[in-house]
């Protein structure tokens, strides 16, 4: 049996909290070991058969220096990720030996018609480097840009993560 490997980058905490529940519901079914951007492996190694990433949407798509100086402005002290992004491990990060299986997700605002992704743009990202997607990009939603996370958004992203176990436990199961 392969193992997730869940790479989060998160400024305010929301994102860090949306993955370690996705972890949760991927436990379930197999290993799991989440990492901050930070301390994410850039070449995957080869007992991964999934790999999860996320981010904040910050104007419209992956953070940038300038997105996260301005949030770290916001709520000093209060900053997990406080180096390199997403945006940068992604164009750094190798598949190694194999095209791991993808997904992404990303947490935003939950005000109507807002646009960008960061989750898509990861997954575009993941494609051009020959990652193969798993699965649609999921959004996780925020009360305002700092939050807290929406009602029931950590139980419906465990529920996620166990949601994919099993579907990769059903794909690995049918080679």
């Amino acid at each position: 049996m392969t193992r997730a490997l869940v790479v989060y980058e998160s400024v305010l905490g929301n994102t860090q909290a949306v993955a370690r529940a996705i972890a949760e519901g991927l436990g379930e079914s197999r290993p799991v070991t989440v990492r901050e951007v930070a301390e994410a492996p850039e070449t995957i190694p080869p007992d991964v058969g999934l790999l999860v990433v996320g981010g904040p949407t910050h104007a419209f798509g992956l953070s940038r220096p300038e997105t996260r100086a301005e949030a770290q402005k916001e709520a000093p002290g209060q900053v997990v990720s406080t180096g390199p992004g997403l945006r940068e491990w992604l164009d750094r990060l190798s598949p190694g030996d194999g095209a791991v299986p993808t997904v992404t997700f990303d947490t935003r605002v939950d005000k109507p018609h807002v646009p960008g992704s960061a989750a898509k743009k990861a997954r575009k990202q993941l494609q051009h480097k020959g990652f193969p997607p798993f699965e649609d990009p999921h959004s996780f939603y925020v009360h305002g840009k700092a939050g807290p996370l929406a009602d029931d958004e950590l139980a419906r992203a465990r529920s996620w993560g166990e949601e994919l176990g099993q579907h990769l436990r059903d794909r690995e199961a049918s080679r």
